[in-house]
């Protein structure tokens, strides 16, 4: 029973520190006004990355011979582990996916950043159609929050491209 405890204290550490990154996960985002669509796929990157490592040491042996060892003592830590656990894989998908969706949308983002106003007309409508496909078949990122959030940052890529332009002339 005294290494039952000490394992359970090890856990319940564990499960305030894995809250704590979701509870951070969640968190709005502060972004400056003008920041373009590429920013978006490189939040979603570092997001997937850390929740990756993240069920990495979930998942490794150290870990599982601990829950294990808690699972035969029948320790009540585990209700909450196993929440915890289902919630870290969700995120994970979550960020895999919307990395792979974005993804999709990247070789708009250098034509968007670097054209004129005239060309960058030309890469509108596929561009939409992109996105359209991505809030038609993502089962993540088809929200109205994370739709808005991407157009406005492609909206400010071209706003900042072509103020660019303007200078330039």
């Amino acid at each position: 029973t005294e290494i039952t405890e000490k394992l359970e204290e090890a856990v319940t550490i564990w499960i305030k520190q894995i809250k704590q990154v979701l509870v951070e996960s969640e968190q709005m985002r502060r972004e400056v006004d003008d920041i373009g669509p590429s920013a978006e796929l490189e939040h979603w990157k570092t997001r997937m990355s850390s929740f990756n490592s993240l069920l990495d040491e979930i998942k490794g042996s150290r870990v599982k011979k601990i829950i294990s060892i808690l699972q035969a003592a029948r320790s009540k830590t585990l209700k909450q582990w196993k929440e915890l656990d289902s919630n870290v894989t969700i995120a994970a998908n979550e960020a895999k996916d919307n990395v792979r969706y974005l993804y999709t949308l990247d070789k708009f983002f250098g034509p968007l950043a670097k054209a004129s106003p005239v060309t960058m007309k030309e890469h509108v409508p596929s561009l939409m159609n992109t996105v359209s496909m991505i809030y038609c078949t993502s089962p993540y990122y088809n929200t109205s929050e994370c739709m808005t959030s991407l157009l406005l940052k492609i909206t400010n890529q071209m706003i900042n491209t072509c103020k660019a332009y303007l200078c330039e002339g």
